[in-house]
């Protein structure tokens, strides 16, 4: 008996199965799982991810992030095959650009507005959006066989997802000028050494390194890291006076926190302070 075309059919994953999350010792697990497909990004995972960092941002058991991938890559940039998006055809005016706006630079925001502490574990290929994706955490850990590619060149297109305003902070308008205008692969230890991640470790110890790292976070005053990303993000955009007053107002709110109370007393008492991230 031949099944017909509906019977015969591959059922289509759920969301929560492209994107998984688990929470554990206070760290927030986010893995990309369309291994087949490098993790390319559809708009259902889109906006599953921003969903999953604004929720970790408000829950007081998240203390740190973790952002990761299964299979050969960690994101090759936006499903421009089955994600529908379209790329061919007649346009309206406005339409690409509402598209970024909307998409990709909303993803990007919601990395970079986490208020909590967010690691990138690059497991593969970082390519395009996927990049730009690791490069919007606070923290890069690569493994040894990671790649990232400023792959839009190979398309003839304009680099998106905030990667012309990410990579320049990274490593100056020349470096990052070579990555966009040629778009080669750059391997893990040459991201190192220019500066776009922070450690580079064998493959089979990427998850562990990134575990010690997310829960040595999460161990930390939590409010006081959050005040502190913003201090550093908003001063790539800053001219030295409003730097220094946000930094004052900064510190005014953070010894408002439990955790900066029992930072002081642990100092004055002479032992390791505990904090409980308020």
């Amino acid at each position: 008996m031949t099944s017909s075309p509906e019977e015969s059919r591959t059922p289509e994953k759920s969301v929560e199965s492209l994107v998984l999350h688990a929470t554990d010792n206070h760290v927030s697990w986010i893995t990309l799982n369309r291994p087949e497909a490098l993790n390319a990004i559809t708009p259902d995972q889109r906006e599953r991810l921003i969903q999953l960092f604004s929720d970790a941002s408000a829950d007081p058991a998240v203390r740190a992030v973790v952002l990761t991938g299964t299979g050969r890559g960690f994101c090759t940039g936006a499903d421009l095959r089955g994600g529908g998006q379209n790329t061919a055809g007649e346009r309206v005016a406005g339409d690409v650009a509402r598209v970024i706006r909307l998409g990709a630079q909303r993803l990007i925001g919601a990395v970079l507005d986490c208020e909590k502490p967010v690691v990138a574990a690059v497991n593969g290929t970082a390519a395009g959006l996927g990049a730009h994706l690791a490069l919007a955490c606070d923290l890069v850990l690569a493994a040894e066989s990671a790649r990232f590619i400023e792959v839009f060149v190979r398309r003839a297109l304009v680099p998106d997802g905030g990667g012309a305003y990410l990579l320049p902070r990274l490593i100056g308008p020349q470096r990052a000028k070579e990555l966009m205008f040629f778009g080669d692969a750059l391997t893990a230890p040459d991201a190192e050494r220019m500066g776009l991640a922070n450690r580079v470790v064998p493959d089979a110890d990427l998850h562990k390194t990134a575990r010690e790292w997310a829960e040595r976070l999460a161990a930390g005053p939590t409010r006081t890291l959050a005040l502190t990303k913003q201090l550093v993000n908003a001063s790539l955009d800053s001219d030295r006076t409003t730097a220094f007053a946000a930094e004052a107002t900064a510190q005014e709110i953070n010894m408002t926190t439990a955790d900066a109370r029992e930072g002081v007393a642990s100092f004055v008492e002479r032992r390791n302070p505990r904090y409980s991230g308020s």
